[in-house]
């Protein structure tokens, strides 16, 4: 196993495809002690048969993740199924699902939930089953029930950056501000928790704060809401671009082409694609492809006893009109792909 020190915030996406290509991922850092499970003795990846279980299908970005996985899967040998609903509101559905799979007796499962909470005690079924739980799209050190690794970025540091790219882009001037949120959860609670964090003291005065459901359906119906009750807004937040797509519809709907639009999540169409056609203004690409990759890469690592245990801090960057174009024309690092050649 080869792995590099953290550090991995590359300049443009291909930089970061690039990087993988040469299989690392950065060194682990701890867990809490009780999120953490004992890395066992499995009895190794060849022939394993891996779920991902991400929270829904209808969103492109845990697609891309699953693509990640399958190529990385590809080139080891292993077997790998996808499993979710299709709505990412449908928590009972996945923790049937989940159950499902355990009972089954896969060697591993990679999940990502919106509702940890609701999918603790299956996890726990999970790991006392001997099957090894990985955690994928998240930070969260203190999962509540122990798994043996979590893979993805800082959420948190993330929307931090891009917080501290609004006030450097708008001068500090003053800024009425709206909030998208996701469904509430971890997820949300640290987006939202990062932007707010780094525009705090400044001239940004926050007016509205509302749920988008994690959807461009939510956000475009909360982004209308919200500027129909304060027309002031000059710059909405979204918790995921899926929700910023959704306000760029309604800002257009209202014919508001003065505001400044930030997303969260690097999605092909929704984020990156609607930056180059100049209908969002930036975005924190997570660089979902990649880190399906590496998710993949660390529970094969775990199921041949080569793993320490701990949380592994995947890529970010900020992306605006300014390098958007050169990552959509290395499509190898994206999923979907983009719609047309740039």
């Amino acid at each position: 196993m080869k792995i590099l020190a953290t550090g991995l915030a590359l300049a443009i996406g291909v930089a970061v495809g690039a990087a993988w290509a040469q299989d690392p991922y950065p060194a682990p850092k701890p867990l809490q002690a009780s999120a953490q499970a004992p890395i066992k003795s499995f009895k190794g990846s060849k022939e394993a048969h891996i779920a991902y279980m991400p929270p829904a299908t209808e969103f492109n970005y845990y697609i891309a993740i699953g693509e990640g996985i399958k190529k990385e899967a590809a080139k080891r040998g292993i077997d790998t199924f996808l499993l979710a609903p299709q709505s990412g509101a449908d928590i009972n559905g996945q923790m049937g699902m989940l159950q499902d799979v355990i009972t089954r007796g896969v060697d591993a499962i990679i999940l990502s939930t919106h509702d940890e909470h609701a999918a603790a005690p299956l996890v726990k079924r999970a790991v006392d089953a001997g099957i090894a739980v990985v955690i994928v799209n998240s930070d969260i050190p203190d999962f509540p029930a122990p798994v043996h690794a979590v893979v993805g970025y800082s959420q948190r540091k993330g929307t931090h950056k891009l917080g501290e790219y609004a006030l450097k882009l708008t001068g500090g001037k003053p800024m009425i501000v709206g909030i998208l949120e996701g469904q509430p959860g971890y997820h949300s609670t640290e987006r939202v928790g990062g932007f707010l964090d780094a525009i705090k003291g400044s001239n940004f005065k926050v007016v509205a704060s509302l749920d988008g459901k994690w959807n461009v359906e939510g956000g475009n119906a909360a982004a209308m809401d919200m500027l129909q009750a304060h027309p002031d807004i000059q710059l909405i937040f979204a918790a995921n671009d899926y929700e910023i797509m959704g306000a760029a519809q309604a800002a257009k709907a209202l014919g508001r082409t003065d505001l400044l639009l930030f997303g969260n999540d690097g999605d092909t169409g929704a984020g990156l694609e609607q930056i180059a056609a100049g209908n969002v203004t930036a975005t924190v690409d997570t660089t979902p492809f990649v880190m399906g990759q590496i998710a993949l890469a660390i529970t094969a690592d775990i199921l041949d006893n080569k793993y320490p245990g701990g949380w592994v801090e995947t890529p970010t960057q900020i992306v605006d009109k300014n390098n958007v174009i050169e990552i959509l024309r290395h499509p190898e690092t994206l999923y979907p792909m983009p719609s047309k050649a740039y």
